[in-house]
């Protein structure tokens, strides 16, 4: 991607959504994950405000932050994956799967905006992030945001509303089909597949509602956040 004085580069941030994505999957599995933040160089306040964007985001914190010789020491064995960003060169002396991370960046809403986030909602980011295949290049503009903003928004609405409803199981063959989305770490399939969801008028309000909470145990959209609050 161009330069853009306008726009915050957030491709190490994606690279810790791509981590959660992969933890959070894994503990569907009934699968422990480890994470190492790794770093070149010394950890200054660069490190620290991807950290406090890793909050904003509902990302899982790694369990240790080291350098890139160190990372398989704080972990006391062997990486199983590594997340590097797209173009890095990581050696070839790493053991397990080196998996490449598009690079991303996304657009300031003011000149005041000098977060991580570019003064932006954390779920819309996040969101829009998901919205990208993870090793594509992800270009989060004003449009792109204000779409994700939108979608979070009724999202929220909507489980609010069908919470309720009496609950019904999810449906095996879309819980099947979320969970290759999942294991694929395919979350703009994932995304298809609750927009589908929510216009299917043969599916009850209450499977709805149990099948986009469990799309969002690997999403972390914080669906069933209006549910209990007053309508807007």
């Amino acid at each position: 991607m161009p330069p853009d004085a306008g726009a915050a580069e957030v491709t190490g941030l994606r690279v810790l959504l791509v981590a959660d994505l992969l933890t959070r999957t894994a503990e569907m599995r009934n699968l422990q994950v480890f994470t190492v933040l790794a770093y070149d160089g010394e950890p200054g306040g660069q490190l620290d405000a991807l950290e406090r964007a890793v909050d904003a985001l509902g990302i899982h914190r790694p369990a240790a932050r080291a350098s890139s010789g160190q990372a398989v020491a704080s972990l006391g064995g062997p990486v199983d994956v590594h997340l590097v960003s797209n173009g890095a060169h990581p050696g070839d002396q790493l053991s397990g799967l080196v998996t490449p991370v598009g690079a991303a960046r996304v657009h300031r809403t003011g000149e005041a905006a000098d977060d991580l986030l570019g003064g932006h909602e954390s779920a819309e980011v996040r969101l829009a992030l998901l919205s990208v295949p993870y090793r594509q290049p992800a270009d989060l503009t004003e449009s792109v945001l204000a779409d994700a903003r939108a979608t979070v928004s009724n999202w929220r609405l909507r489980v609010a509303e069908w919470a309720e409803s009496p609950s019904r199981p999810v449906p095996k063959q879309i819980s099947e089909k979320a969970r290759e989305t999942f294991d694929d770490l395919d979350t703009p399939s994932t995304l298809a597949l609750l927009n589908d969801l929510e216009s299917d008028t043969d599916l009850p309000a209450g499977a709805k509602f149990e099948a986009f909470l469990y799309a969002d145990r690997v999403l972390g959209l914080d669906l069933p956040a209006d549910i209990g609050r007053a309508a807007r």
